[in-house]
């Protein structure tokens, strides 16, 4: 797993020290000398890490973290703060100011690695999900920072996985000033819930009497309701090892005892806000998918749905050798309304068309709007003798009564012609869509406001 990683410090022997050793695991390093290069640097797109020497002249490295983080176009990007500081207040100053991680020199190789590659999985998820998201619906970056950073965390729900009683009530209770706190001491059962409820961040203790905390771990980075949620685990001193291995396993970010409340908190909110980007990219994702198959204006599905869905609806019925048949429907002398009402009044009639014609199909049935004022109805297991009859109806629920056209209440009468096609032995989507076009177009030479089906 390969990264670019911005290295920065004032001093050349520390800056060449670090690129050295990064560069010998195949990351990509650059540098910079001091807060305003490193920022510069990171507007430019050069990094995805940013490795943040804390103590330098100038513009020191909590200001760089918090520059870096409320600026909308580089908020999402990784930042590890390095100093020789390493009381517990200095800690919550960092992560207060945004920073991911906090690494105390002399930096220990091992644990540097394990922390950049962590970051660097991470990284690489939501980058994909950026860029899904910049793509498809041309988002900009910075709406979604600058929402996170105003918003609040307070109604998040933490599910606390400890077996020792002290450490469970402190844990508890320093969560609970900010938090929704679940409390679980025995971890199947806390898998359970995991599985079953909605959490937003798992806080694991390491040190569990009966289960082998990694393992929890692990279990939950598997379950498909929780693969993305944060795992901040409890650790005592002397768990470098297996702290290590947790990170490589997908655990988040650890705290050593003696817990210190204030880094505690520190931490789980910048768990939270992490989850919170990555979720709000996952919905805008989800939306370009609906943009992608949903017609805006009836709701429905479109032409391209239709495509996909219509040809594995035959290749299901040839396997089980059940009919299908397809109607198609087009709205008679649609242009005269738009031309005589406006295209509002046309827009008001689609929708209530498409009201009308879904009260009348089965749940199982799938209608789409094809464009314009052409829909379709797909309908699985229906001979054609059975889809004259649901077509007849759609027909009839057209033409019994007009449709309101505005907010005054005005409206105008509107009729259908139907086309219809049951699919033969071989045919395959475009043959079945062709012909029950055939249909509809002898409808409409016939007068209109009828049913033609095509029984070849």
């Amino acid at each position: 797993m390969t990264a670019r990683i911005l290295v920065v410090d004032d001093i050349a022997p520390n800056r060449r020290l670090l690129e050295a050793k990064l560069t010998a695991e195949y990351f990509d390093v650059i540098t910079a000398s001091d807060g305003r290069e490193a920022l510069q640097k990171c507007e430019q797109d050069l990094c995805d890490i940013v490795l943040l020497d804390v103590m330098m002249p100038g513009m020191d490295g909590f200001e760089v973290c918090r520059r870096i983080k409320t600026n909308p176009t580089t908020a999402h990007l990784a930042v590890v703060l390095i100093t020789a500081l390493d009381q517990p207040a200095d800690r919550v100053r960092g992560l207060e100011a945004g920073a991911d991680d906090f690494l105390t020199k002399p930096i220990d190789e091992v644990a540097l690695m394990a922390r950049v590659r962590s970051l660097a999985r991470l990284k690489v998820v939501v980058d994909e999900l950026r860029n899904r998201a910049n793509t498809t619906l041309a988002l900009r970056a910075e709406d979604e920072s600058a929402a996170l950073l105003a918003e609040d965390d307070r109604a998040a729900r933490v599910l606390l996985v400890e077996d020792r009683q002290g450490s469970r009530e402190r844990i508890s209770q320093a969560l609970s000033a900010r938090y929704d706190v679940v409390v679980e001491n025995d971890p199947q059962e806390a898998l359970f819930k995991a599985a079953e409820d909605n959490f937003d961040l798992f806080v694991v203790s390491l040190g569990l009497a009966s289960y082998d905390g990694l393992r929890l771990c692990s279990q939950i980075r598997a379950l498909e309701r929780t693969r993305h949620l944060p795992i901040l685990v409890i650790a005592e001193m002397e768990d470098r090892d297996r702290v290590l291995r947790g990170l490589e396993l997908g655990v988040n970010d650890y705290l050593a005892r003696p817990i210190d409340r204030n880094e505690l908190l520190a931490r789980a909110r910048v768990l939270l806000r992490g989850k919170r980007y990555a979720d709000r990219l996952r919905d805008k994702v989800q939306q370009s998918i609906e943009l992608a198959i949903v017609d805006p204006l009836t709701g429905l599905n479109n032409r391209r749905f239709l495509e996909n869905h219509l040809a594995a609806t035959l290749e299901q019925a040839r396997a089980r050798h059940k009919p299908v048949s397809l109607m198609i429907l087009d709205i008679d002398h649609f242009k005269q309304v738009n031309d005589t009402y406006g295209h509002q009044a046309g827009d008001e009639v689609l929708k209530g068309f498409s009201e009308r014609i879904r009260r009348i199909i089965r749940g199982g049935d799938l209608l789409c709007r094809m464009g314009g004022e052409e829909f379709v109805v797909v309908m699985p297991n229906v001979p054609l003798d059975v889809a004259q009859k649901v077509a007849e109806r759609a027909r009839a629920a057209i033409e019994e009564a007009p449709f309101v056209i505005d907010k005054a209440g005005r409206s105008i009468p509107i009729t259908v012609s139907i086309g219809l096609a049951e699919r033969g032995r071989d045919a395959q989507a475009e043959a079945l869509y062709e012909r029950a076009d055939r249909a509809l177009y002898r409808s409409k030479a016939e007068g209109r406001n009828r049913v033609t089906a095509d029984a070849a």
